[in-house]
């Protein structure tokens, strides 16, 4: 059975975004796309339009000096626009190490991501990781 294009999109997403191509991930968004990021750290909050979201995932690599590590564990799709991410996360930052379960529900309309709204396994790690 062929993977849903909603699915495939996705996972091409996950893939540029772990080889650090952001042409390739600007490619897949709308223009005023928004990435939802759970928390109370310095990049949480609600990053809006394709530079936003990419600066947003530049300084994921900065802040964990290129140790961030997405592994894809799963998608889960509707049929209808809707994506489920569940992901492994982990990287290091000043001495400090982030290892658990995230997971993004992204928004599709035509061929592009409008929204993503991130979760995270343990929202007091992820903020004192990034704090």
């Amino acid at each position: 059975m062929a993977e849903h294009p909603h699915a495939a999109l996705i996972r091409r997403g996950y893939e540029a975004f772990s080889a650090g191509d952001l042409d390739a991930l600007a490619d897949l968004m709308t223009s005023d796309v928004t990435h939802h990021v759970p928390g109370t750290h310095p990049l949480s909050g609600d990053h809006k339009g394709i530079k936003a979201v990419l600066d947003y995932y530049v300084q994921l690599a900065v802040q964990t000096n290129g140790t961030l590590r997405v592994e894809l564990q799963n998608l889960l799709v509707d049929g209808r626009g809707h994506v489920v991410s569940v992901t492994r996360v982990s990287a290091e930052r000043g001495g400090r190490k982030l290892d658990q379960m995230d997971s993004i529900v992204f928004r599709i309309v035509g061929d592009k991501v409008t929204d993503l709204d991130e979760c995270v396994e343990d929202i007091d790690a992820t903020n004192e990781f990034f704090a």
